[in-house]
């Protein structure tokens, strides 16, 4: 009997052995050990007051859940999104005087491409089941799906889109006394026609003629003519298999022509600084658009030569072109985890994950004027509930003037970004100077043709024609296509 006793206490205790063993392998299969943290390094473009929203939710993370499962993170800003994309492509190929990879970065399609066409990049979904994957947004989701081999290799983390911006103080002074409203911007062609009316009524105000102010200006050409484009009936640039097939069509650009470059060479647009709210800082527009994550931007005093005041800014839907239906650019880097070890790769998802919780995402989206990418978080009335909560001034006041156009165009535009494709950068970068480098040459000869005596309808009159926009179109495809096809 006690021989017995004692073998059956032998196989209870192999059976203990076991299941812990087990239970300890479930956790070694990660390598995770709190008394051994992995250290973990990611490479950003943030800087300002992004960088330190990032900065402290990852201070955050590594003094809770990081410390728990023994994962610290490190994050370093590499500049602007140019220099992290050079940074990163010359870190992944050995380059003699780059830095040491990170573990993963911050990814804009075009970008990750080429990195996943070298064959560095983590298959996310490796680390993600099918229902952790299902509480993202679709279209955030299929963005980060580079290729037609299928993969998640782009980690949704806060989407962007853009947004119109009006120094509500001087459009008040202007609207006091011409026939003009707010809803005149809902459209391109609208815009234009308000601006001309700017341009006129600010000429007016001085005995110079000729010197009547610029109305408008926008960020990022490249999403006009592309956004454009498909609003319009056709994807400028379309991807099948890798494969990638340029569709220029001349009715359509025509209409992007119009509703810029006329108003442009006219004096009716502007572009000066680098970024269109350091226009409206000094006097130069008054109305522009720029991407969500640039409202924070937006100036709330003009400084000129000879004169100071505070504004205030309105925030309003992205126009779109009469008769059709409403588009917006989705945009915003994810991040893209770099093959490692595979302790390194799950480590960085369960980071990728804590950080897209739902009051954490919220939070640096609203701080930043990004959108939540899960279902549950980009709700307007449950963002709208954490702002009431919060006691936080940054969040209160992005919320006054961004929340409503962000929910209006959540709910009524169609969210569009087109796939990523070698030389897919280059081409974007052509696009984006293209139109508004020649927009820019252009005016300044009205100018100069102005001070020469022509009069302003005669000097514009000389940019104003087919065979001009003919011959832009000529030489914008032929670009494109030296790159496409060379």
């Amino acid at each position: 009997m006690g021989k017995r006793r004692v073998i059956r206490l032998l196989i209870y205790c192999l059976i203990l052995l076991g299941l812990l063993t087990g239970c300890f392998r479930g956790q070694d299969d990660h390598g995770l050990n709190p008394k051994k943290p992995v250290s973990l390094e990611i490479w950003h473009y943030y800087n300002g007051p992004l960088k330190m929203i990032f900065d402290n939710l990852i201070m955050k993370f590594n003094e809770t859940v990081g410390l728990e499962k023994g994962i610290i993170i490190d994050a370093f800003s590499q500049g602007n999104v140019d220099d992290l994309e050079r940074k990163v492509l010359k870190a992944v190929i050995n380059m003699a005087d780059s830095e040491q990879t990170p573990d993963m970065f911050a990814a804009y399609p075009d970008t990750a491409y080429l990195v996943d066409q070298l064959g560095h990049l983590v298959d996310l979904e490796d680390y993600l089941s099918p229902d952790e994957i299902e509480q993202y947004i679709a279209s955030y989701i299929e963005e980060g799906r580079l290729n037609v081999n299928g993969g998640l290799k782009i980690f949704p983390i806060a989407k962007a889109t853009e947004v119109m911006m009006v120094n509500k103080t001087d459009w008040d002074k202007f609207a006091e006394v011409n026939d003009v409203k707010l809803e005149d911007l809902e459209t391109w062609e609208g815009l234009a026609k308000t601006a001309e009316k700017y341009y006129q009524w600010t000429d007016s105000l001085t005995p110079t003629p000729n010197d009547g102010k610029a109305f408008f200006g926008r960020d990022a050409m490249t999403n006009y003519i592309i956004v454009g484009s498909k609003q319009l009936g056709k994807e400028i640039f379309s991807v099948e298999d890798g494969q990638v097939s340029l569709n220029i069509d001349p009715t359509i650009m025509r209409r992007l022509w119009d509703s810029f470059y006329i108003p442009y060479v006219n004096g009716y647009y502007n572009a000066v600084g680098k970024f269109r709210s350091e226009d409206v800082k000094i006097g130069e527009i008054i109305a522009l658009v720029c991407s969500t994550s640039g409202i924070g931007y937006f100036p709330d005093r003009v400084i000129t030569d000879h004169n100071q005041y505070d504004i205030e800014s309105v925030t309003l839907p992205l126009p779109n072109f009469e008769d059709t239906a409403p588009y917006a650019v989705q945009q915003g880097a994810g991040m893209a985890v770099l093959k490692s070890s595979k302790t390194q790769e799950y480590a960085c998802v369960e980071f990728l994950k804590w950080f897209t919780g739902k009051e954490r995402n919220i939070e640096f989206a609203i701080k930043s004027g990004y959108m939540p990418v899960k279902k549950e978080s980009n709700q307007i009335q449950v963002i709208e509930e954490y702002a009431a909560n919060s006691s936080d001034e940054i969040i209160t006041n992005r919320l006054q003037n961004s929340l409503p156009s962000i929910a209006k165009q959540l709910q009524s535009y169609e969210l569009y970004t087109s796939k990523p494709f070698d030389k897919g950068t280059e081409v974007r970068n052509v696009i984006g100077s293209n139109l508004i480098d020649k927009a820019k040459i252009d005016r300044a000869e009205v100018i100069s043709l102005i001070n020469q005596g022509y009069s302003r309808q005669e000097a514009v009159g000389r940019f104003t024609t087919d065979e001009n926009f003919n011959r832009w179109l000529r030489e914008f495809t032929r670009a494109l296509e030296d790159i496409l096809y060379e």
